[in-house]
């Protein structure tokens, strides 16, 4: 791990706060001039800190207003099992979050669904159809405390 300064610091949360920010907007934020503020960005993302920018689309106003948090326990503790599970898991669109997880379950999936009978059919269709699934814990978010999507970045 490369070494972070206080200005590459302060970079990183600006960044996270508003990723849309100008490199001038963002020169001013951290107290330096345009050009070393663009170089010091450009090394950040060339060194993976940045991963990528991203829009964060509101759910409610698109539709999907059910966020479900699916804990998932395979049948069996293997190699075959957990690849069919993730591979298709990658591309269901209603999944947007999946964690390799301990405990008494294997997976835990963040999924957001238009409504209950959506919800339902991707329990019980794509889901239920995978072999490598012993068992489903659905748990219906009824509200946000708190939803960052930043990391946090210490001085």
């Amino acid at each position: 791990m490369e070494y972070l300064d206080r200005t590459d610091i302060l970079i990183l949360r600006e960044l996270q706060k508003n990723a849309n920010l100008t490199t001038k907007e963002l020169a001013a934020k951290v107290n330096l001039s345009p050009s070393p503020v663009f170089e010091r960005q450009k090394r950040l993302e060339r060194e993976g800190y940045i991963r990528k920018y991203v829009a964060v689309v509101d759910p409610i106003k698109t539709g999907n207003g059910i966020m479900v948090l699916c804990n998932v326990r395979l049948k069996h503790h293997s190699k075959e099992y957990s690849q069919q599970f993730t591979s298709v898991i990658a591309v269901i669109d209603e999944v947007v979050e999946c964690f390799n997880t301990s405990g008494d379950y294997d997976y835990q999936l963040k999924i957001y669904a238009r409504s209950m009978q959506d919800y339902q059919n991707l329990v019980l269709g794509t889901l239920g159809d995978l072999d490598c699934i012993g068992s489903l814990h659905s748990i219906f978010v009824i509200g946000e405390v708190k939803n960052s999507f930043s990391v946090p970045v210490k001085l």
